[in-house]
């Protein structure tokens, strides 16, 4: 490769990183070079294409027309170049790397940490960088190759796959639940709730009978987390309704220190999926990760 092309290609990446992070300091930390050197690559690059790319105040950094079509062209190029090189490297066959993954803490320990022994014993080269997040952060920005998220969550630019689905519970500590007259779903509006910041949408749910059918019923949460573990404590501790996993809740069914309310009436079962950049590009690891988790969880 000449030295021109050479240079044009990591002018180009810095060109990416800096978009991506939003910013010339975590985009010069991410490459490994100094941020002077940085903001040089793009200045260059934007001299060299006589035009500017990216418009700068002191807290933004936006792309101008030409940098979103640039950014558009170069983004695919740059994953598959990098992609050939790791099939040159490595083979075609093997599957290697790092795969930075997020999810729930919770169902992360009940669901998702238990396979990771049976994934590295059949995938030995690949290392593991495992997140705890609760939200849906920038993939990107994040520089995290997948999400594994519970719920319907909102519209993003992101691909995704479901995975499995889980059934789902209104429940109530047995001294606020004695404290309530509840007798039927719009008697819920009225009660104490916590809320699931997570949560796409209006907070409303809808509850289905066999023969009465289904009653949507909007809530006002009083306090909210974005916790399940959270969450289930408020509950436990009285202080509102709270629909939680009822994987999560079973012991405390069990021994009844929380108890279904209305348990004649269910609440449509949520989706488990995966999240992962919309890149032309799906890394082999990402895909072989993503193919493991739908084996195991049962959503193929």
């Amino acid at each position: 490769m000449n030295e021109s092309l050479h240079g044009q290609l990591h002018r180009v990446q810095t060109f990416l990183a800096v978009v991506d992070f939003a910013s010339y300091t975590r985009a010069a930390q991410y490459l490994g070079i100094s941020k002077a050197m940085a903001s040089l690559h793009v200045k260059t690059l934007e001299q060299v294409l006589a035009t500017p790319l990216l418009t700068r105040t002191t807290r933004h950094i936006a792309l101008t027309e030409t940098g979103q079509d640039l950014y558009d062209e170069f983004k695919g190029i740059v994953a598959n170049i990098d992609t050939a090189f790791d099939n040159v490297l490595h083979g075609r066959n093997r599957v290697s790397g790092k795969l930075r993954i997020s999810s729930t803490a919770e169902y992360a320990q009940a669901y998702i940490l238990p396979l990771l022994p049976l994934f590295t014993a059949r995938y030995p080269e690949v290392r593991l960088s495992y997140h705890f997040n609760s939200s849906l952060n920038d993939l990107v920005a994040e520089k995290l190759d997948l999400v594994i998220r519970l719920g319907h969550l909102a519209d993003s630019g992101f691909k995704g796959r479901q995975l499995a689905d889980y059934g789902i519970v209104l429940v109530a500590s047995p001294v606020l639940l004695a404290s309530l007259a509840v007798a039927q779903p719009e008697d819920l509006a009225a009660c104490p709730w916590i809320g699931n910041s997570n949560l796409a949408g209006p907070p409303a749910w809808t509850f289905g009978h066999p023969r009465r059918g289904e009653v949507q019923v909007r809530m006002t949460p009083g306090h909210e987390s974005n916790s399940a573990t959270a969450i289930r404590a408020m509950a436990l501790a009285g202080l509102g309704l709270a629909v939680l996993p009822e994987w999560m809740v079973l012991d405390d069914l069990a021994d009844e220190r929380l108890l279904r309310v209305l348990p004649e009436y269910s609440l449509a079962r949520q989706p488990v999926h995966v999240l992962f950049p919309n890149s032309p590009h799906l890394p082999r690891k990402s895909r072989v990760f993503i193919d493991f988790l739908a084996e195991h969880l049962g959503h193929a």
